[in-house]
């Protein structure tokens, strides 16, 4: 029997399959969130990591242990430079650095 209606889980990663870039606004959202911490930002990776078929196929697609990276995912956890790295470029995201405006800079 055909399932009438998905989950806001299933919709969501289907969302990001069909639109990385808005897996991508998501990702940023939360960066760019200043009350926002890294067990936030971690969480939001492991939920895009669902769209790119998890994180046991993430961990195979970047040469990561599962254990570990399900570990990295946490609420607690704490990822190398390299790490994140690997798994962004799974997902077609990298990291960037930008200026801040000149807004910032006056308050």
């Amino acid at each position: 029997m055909k399932k009438l209606h998905k989950t806001h889980e299933e919709a969501t990663d289907e969302m990001f399959r069909r639109d990385p870039s808005l897996a991508v606004d998501y990702v940023n959202a939360v960066l760019d969130d200043t009350d926002a911490d890294e067990a936030e930002l971690l969480l939001a990776l492991r939920s895009v990591s669902r769209a790119f078929g998890g994180v046991q196929a993430v961990a195979q697609l970047s040469g990561l242990n599962p254990n570990t990276l399900y570990r990295t995912f946490s609420s607690r956890g704490n990822p190398e430079l390299r790490t994140l790295n690997a798994v962004l470029k799974v997902m077609g995201m990298r990291l960037s650095v930008q200026p801040l405006s000149r807004a910032c800079d006056e308050s």
